[in-house]
């Protein structure tokens, strides 16, 4: 039997202060992104309320007039959810990554479990987290994150909080944060000790890749939710995971351009970008983000349709600063054109793009035109690298044939009695290559 009953959405209240220097549009931006991350999350926001302030209130971020003004709103709501007959509100999510002092007074004058921008993203990563890898990366970032904060959660069990050590009666004994903070630090020695074991095994993939001639490697980055996993389905002919929401994808994933090219071109998608992503996650997932420093091309995905794109544009464009990659070829690629439905607004939209990215290309990754025109200019620009040679091979050698049309663009074939001559283009490596194994050039341990 179908059950038609909607799932009980635990609720919440977004709560921002907008600090001196920070547009309206950025701040509404900001404010409806944290929004689509309590969405993620299963949350159902039912209030958003913001101040203006130049710097943070020290004591619980927000000022005592607007703290009554959310403890009134939170008076209300609980009386009519009690007429209703639903959750109150149990969450308060506050759209930055505050102190653990303003986070626990905040949530004791408020009475509500307050979460921070950091531990919702957090959360998320925690929930998406599929792979082994992407599981320990997330803990050791939550383990970072909550280190400093022990010693509130101490204050929050009052005295009991402090346990003895030592034998006999000796010593002042240790906190129990202290000693959360011991066991916190050792845990996650060992949780980096057995990422740093996975990495070997992923560099030495990685070095397999790279060592095998002919090949060339794009990695798509971007914005979450910008359509970097559609865009991979749809030029690698794949089943990887699509999905509507804020960072459905955490794992890399490596997959072949379809339909394949001369160079054969490896596609590989990465974590996606937000605001203030905790530094912890960018650090836990470097070895995810090292696919877009080894790459040899970057499709920087942006939402077209998202109004705030341009700051979105600014935060990918620091995490790749962050990791060394800003120096690695880029094309922009503006997505999901098709979200605006009116034909003049796309038009307008897209002549604004041009302007302003004079090299970027516009489109919409489920329109199968705008993907293969996306194909050709890929391998347009590995091509355009291509270098041009010729070798002979005699019959006795035709074996090769299959490897020269494999990695090759062969232009030209021409048999006689001897055997056939092939005028082609490749990578340097792939001509070096094919030298050695016709004796044509140096010798093979003089390459390698």
């Amino acid at each position: 039997m179908i059950n038609n009953e909607k799932p009980i959405l635990q609720r919440a209240l977004i709560v921002a202060v907008q600090l001196d220097g920070v547009s309206d549009v950025e701040f509404e931006s900001s404010i409806a992104e944290l929004a689509e991350l309590a969405k993620t999350l299963g949350l159902e926001v039912v209030g958003q309320f913001a101040q203006k302030r130049s710097a943070f209130e020290p004591f619980a971020y927000l000022g005592v007039g607007k703290r009554d003004e959310i403890k009134q709103f939170l008076k209300s709501e609980e009386e009519n959810d009690a007429k209703a007959g639903r959750e109150t509100v149990q969450f308060v999510l506050v759209d930055h990554e505050i102190s653990p002092t303003q986070s626990l007074n905040l949530e004791n004058d408020l009475e509500c479990e307050v979460m921070d921008r950091t531990v919702v993203i957090l959360e998320i990563f925690q929930r998406n987290a599929s792979s082994h890898a992407s599981k320990l990366q997330v803990e050791i970032a939550r383990l970072s994150y909550m280190t400093p904060r022990l010693r509130e959660a101490a204050k929050r069990d009052g005295p009991s909080g402090r346990q003895r050590s030592g034998t006999g009666g000796r010593g002042t004994g240790q906190s129990r944060a202290q000693v959360d903070s011991q066991k916190v630090r050792e845990r996650m020695s060992e949780l980096k000790r057995e990422i740093d074991a996975m990495e070997v095994g992923r560099e030495i993939q990685r070095a397999k890749r790279e060592g095998q001639p002919g090949l060339a490697q794009v990695a798509l980055v971007g914005y979450t939710n910008a359509g970097k996993s559609t865009l991979m389905r749809a030029l690698t002919d794949s089943p990887v995971l699509v999905a509507n929401k804020l960072f459905a994808t955490l794992d890399t994933k490596v997959r072949t351009l379809f339909p394949q090219s001369v160079p054969r071109v490896l596609m590989s998608d990465t974590v996606g970008f937000i605001k203030n992503l905790p530094h912890g996650l960018v650090a836990s997932f470097k070895s995810t983000l090292d696919e877009a420093l080894n790459a040899s091309l970057l499709l920087h995905v942006i939402d077209a349709g998202d109004p705030g794109f341009e700051a979105q544009i600014a935060v990918t464009d620091k995490v790749l600063a962050e990791i060394g990659a800003d120096e690695v070829p880029r094309i922009r690629v503006f997505n999901k054109i098709d979200y605006l439905q009116d034909e003049a607004e796309q038009t307008q939209r897209i002549e604004e793009l041009k302007e302003k990215y004079p090299d970027c290309i516009v489109l919409s990754a489920l329109n199968k035109e705008n993907m293969t025109d996306l194909h050709k200019v890929i391998v347009t620009f590995f091509q355009d690298q291509l270098i041009e040679s010729e070798i002979f091979l005699p019959w006795s050698a035709q074996s090769l044939r299959g490897d020269i049309y494999a990695s090759c663009e062969v232009l030209e074939e021409i048999a006689d009695a001897d055997g056939a001559l092939f005028r082609f283009r490749a990578t340097a490596d792939v001509v070096a290559r094919l030298n050695v194994l016709t004796g044509n050039g140096p010798k093979e341990e003089d390459l390698w």
